[in-house]
């Protein structure tokens, strides 16, 4: 057989520096890499067969690269998806469906968010999915490589100018159809959640309301515990199997122990069926320490095919294969059976080559160097990730060093808020759902409490990450099909609410 070689970007999880770690084992976790978001998984849809089921126009809109300057500066061609097929119209104020593109690709999400194409026909919905700048086919200066080739180009992409790009897309959009009193709801995922809740605080009279899945708005500063991510990810295996926990907590050790070795690299090469020899343990504890984190993330009930090609609940499968290892397995060659559910499910894979982006130069890595400043750390009692320390100073000097900025850690909770948001977003927020499957390490990040009649908090206990957006399924469970239910109900009252309202000022 021919030999099949794939090649996996790795995101890392941590978004630190980190040389004074808690554990012997600080130089098995890298510096200055972003938080472990799904926008680097997409990639563009060029099979026809990959998207049939969702039929949309992709155009081109030209947006300013700065909003919030009057200089005279060169404007971008922004990429969006839109679908007329069920809309009603102006003519009935038929609503549009907007998704918040993420960090990626946008046919990526799109063909991954089938709630939106599964309800827009009882809504006579219009859909829209705006792709966020300097990601997919929409860069600013040309090209990519003219677009992140340094901090001046780069420095137009943050939060504020996306939203400002879904803004003036959606009004632009909404005028040229004669339909600017067609009312606007936001969608969205994981960042794409974030910028849902975000856009509809700052732009409320653009947006009658937000469905924000998976949404860690609160994952900044001291808000919510450092730790918390990786005591998700940690708990999650531990449930399934606390030998499994213990085995791969244990494994570390091992790891850093083998790469000391005389021959240590080229036996963990081995281990590890990688497609070139290791030059030090980093990369692997990378790769291994990605496969846990997303597999906490899509741990869904059901077989899919959104990250890689996965079993439903594929901890338990990792688990099962890590606990029945043949005897006299070493604890490496159990933990390689275990990954091996995520890497090689489909057992296509003859070798693997691990791929982190050196250089970080992409879009996500600059967005964590200088807004998203996500802190995360590791706790020794709580989690089976080598134990370390949130360190700012560490984590500043590696942002100066690739991209020559420096970070502004509280920028985002000035911005849009996040300290005492129960109270500020009861006074002043409405029509906002954040939706959270407590399986997802980024549910301890987002609002996890209903706040006012209209800020609303979806829990699910068993839910991964933003599930309820994917397609509808006959193996839905019945928790999943009740919290569409819900979402649905609340989206039709925020419609209903507003229409009455037009209707009133309409007759006065």
């Amino acid at each position: 057989m021919a030999s099949s070689t794939v090649s996996f970007i790795i995101i890392i999880i941590t978004t630190v520096l980190l040389p004074s770690l808690s554990s012997q084992l600080s130089d098995l976790f890298p510096s200055n890499n972003p938080p472990p978001f799904l926008g680097k998984h997409s990639h563009p849809i060029k099979q026809p067969n990959h998207h049939q089921q969702y039929r949309y126009e992709t155009r081109y809109f030209s947006q300013p690269l700065d909003h919030f300057s009057f200089l005279d500066l060169p404007r971008f061609r922004q990429r969006y998806l839109i679908n007329t097929e069920h809309w009603v119209g102006p003519s009935r104020s038929g609503p549009i469906f907007l998704y918040c593109g993420n960090e990626g690709d946008i046919e990526w999400f799109a063909v991954n968010t089938g709630f939106v194409w599964d309800i827009a026909p009882r809504f006579g919905a219009m859909i829209l999915f705006p792709e966020h700048r300097y990601y997919g086919d929409s860069m600013p200066f040309g090209s990519k490589e003219e677009a992140y080739r340094n901090a001046t180009t780069l420095s137009y992409l943050t939060a504020e100018q996306a939203l400002a790009d879904f803004a003036v897309l959606i009004t632009d959009l909404k005028k040229n159809l004669s339909a600017e009193g067609c009312p606007v709801v936001l969608f969205g995922g994981s960042y794409g959640g974030m910028l849902a809740a975000w856009m509809r605080l700052k732009y409320p009279h653009i947006a009658v309301g937000a469905l924000a899945s998976s949404a860690p708005i609160l994952q900044f500063e001291d808000i919510v515990p450092p730790e918390t991510f990786y005591n998700i990810v940690s708990n999650s295996f531990k449930r399934e199997s606390s030998s499994c926990f213990d085995t791969i907590k244990n494994s570390w050790n091992a790891l850093r122990s083998e790469g000391q070795k005389e021959d240590g690299l080229k036996q963990l090469s081995k281990t590890f069926h990688l497609c070139r020899e290791l030059t030090s343990v980093q990369g692997l504890s990378d790769w291994l320490d990605s496969a846990y984190s997303y597999l906490a993330m899509v741990n869904y009930p059901y077989p899919s095919n959104f990250l890689m090609p996965l079993p439903g609940h594929p901890i338990r499968e990792v688990c099962k294969k890590i606990d029945g290892s043949p005897a006299g397995s070493s604890i490496l060659e159990r933990i390689f059976n275990g990954v091996s559910v995520y890497y090689n499910y489909t057992g296509e894979v003859d070798c693997f080559q691990l791929d982190d982006d050196p250089h970080g130069m992409d879009g996500w890595n600059w967005q964590a160097c200088t807004e998203m400043v996500m802190p995360m750390s590791s706790d020794q009692n709580t989690s089976m990730f080598p134990a370390y320390d949130w360190d700012y100073s560490a984590f500043r000097e590696g942002c100066q060093r690739d991209f020559r900025v420096t970070p502004r850690p509280r920028w985002i909770t000035t911005e849009f808020g996040g300290h005492d948001i129960g109270h500020v977003l009861k006074s002043f927020g409405s029509n906002i759902v954040f939706s959270n499957g407590l399986l997802d390490p980024w549910s301890g990040g987002s609002v996890l409490k209903n706040i006012s009649e209209t800020i609303i908090a979806l829990i699910t206990k068993e839910g991964a990450h933003h599930i309820d957006l994917r397609a509808s399924s006959t193996e839905d469970p019945d928790w999943l099909v009740e919290q569409r239910a819900t979402e649905i109900k609340l989206i039709q009252g925020w419609i209903y609410n507003y229409s009455k309202k037009m209707k009133a000022t309409f007759e006065i």
